[in-house]
């Protein structure tokens, strides 16, 4: 679940608070406002940090209206974040929102634009104040690239106001994760069933036995009497958990399985849920030496840890979708590299 803006009000009330705490009782004073420009920060974002994905701050910026004006904003990353290329979607790479918010009585936060678009000057994403004013919360999106993945990176928020005044805030460091993530592959029984960790890919039969090296898993779906449903299997397994399949030539991992539920992760379940999150950690301590090399009868929002043959990667298997009609499934992967 996402928070409300953080607002220079906002700022300034925890302020008061803090104050409020600290004061013995019946020694109340109200705390004077500092005469000064002033800034804070929040991360918004939750979760590990994937490659790929946005960091998202506010941070709000303040000055007395008798000292002056806001002239500009900026934010250092210590690895510069992904920047926008020619034919990229909006919202696809990192900067410095070029409005402030507020909400209105509906709960609803409205964007009041203040300053020219966000750009990039010496490795710094910013923003110049073109409205006349004293306080404002922006966002900014950090777009974590390839070269963070498996570091840290931290935030330098500087602000400057028209009487010459800096003031800034430093934010992290933060530990990008060194997993990937793959959304919505859409398995499909008899045909684009063979699945590759290392690839993050489905294949058909021809393109599996072109690739056998990287086949990891077959999906499949049978109606039987039995509970199997649909199902991940290792192409090595038994053939009684692979009826009526014919392995292309050479595909014959050895993968081993293990079933999970509840363990929704945020990122793979399409925002749906808020607390659960699948991070490096819980594949560097997970033990797969006594699991199986099949999974039967997999359910939506259930979902399977993996650990391929050759001890290259773990990762976790999200069922989004399952159809029984159409003999497919949707499903989403995050995968670690051990070695």
């Amino acid at each position: 679940m996402r928070g409300k803006y953080f607002s220079y009000i906002s700022l300034v009330c925890a302020s008061l608070l803090m104050a409020t705490a600290c004061t013995k009782d019946g020694d109340y004073e109200v705390p004077k406002p500092k005469n000064e420009l002033q800034n804070d920060c929040i991360k918004r974002s939750l979760g590990p940090n994937l490659v790929g994905l946005n960091i998202e701050f506010a941070y709000a910026i303040g000055i007395p209206a008798a000292k002056g004006k806001l002239v500009s904003a900026q934010v250092v990353a210590s690895i510069p974040g992904v920047q926008v290329k020619p034919g990229d979607q909006a919202n696809s790479a990192t900067y410095l929102q070029d409005s402030s918010f507020y909400t209105n009585g509906s709960g609803v936060d409205v964007p009041v634009k203040v300053g020219d678009r966000s750009v990039t000057k010496e490795g710094a994403n910013v923003v110049t104040f073109t409205k006349d004013t004293n306080a404002v919360t922006l966002r900014y999106f950090y777009r974590i690239p390839e070269e963070a993945r498996g570091r840290t990176v931290k935030f330098t928020f500087t602000a400057t106001s028209s009487n010459g005044e800096t003031v800034s805030y430093d934010m992290g460091p933060y530990t990008i994760a060194k997993m990937d993530m793959k959304l919505n592959l859409t398995p499909t029984n008899n045909n684009k069933c063979y699945l590759s960790i290392a690839d993050l890919a489905l294949y058909n039969a021809a393109e599996a036995a072109a690739n056998p090296d990287k086949i990891d898993l077959v999906y499949l779906y049978r109606n039987l009497s039995v509970q199997f449903g649909h199902a991940l299997v290792a192409p090595a397994a038994p053939k009684d958990y692979l009826p009526g399949v014919t392995l292309p030539a050479n595909v014959n991992r050895d993968t081993k399985l293990s079933k999970a539920w509840n363990v929704q992760d945020f990122h793979l379940a399409g925002l749906k849920y808020g607390t659960t999150f699948v991070d490096d950690v819980d594949f560097e301590k997970l033990d797969m030496s006594a699991s199986p090399d099949f999974a039967l009868g997999l359910k939506e929002e259930g979902g399977v840890w993996v650990e391929t043959s050759d001890g290259k990667y773990r990762a976790y298997i999200f069922v989004n979708k399952v159809d029984n009609t159409a003999q497919s499934a949707r499903i989403s992967i995050k995968r670690y590299t051990l070695k």
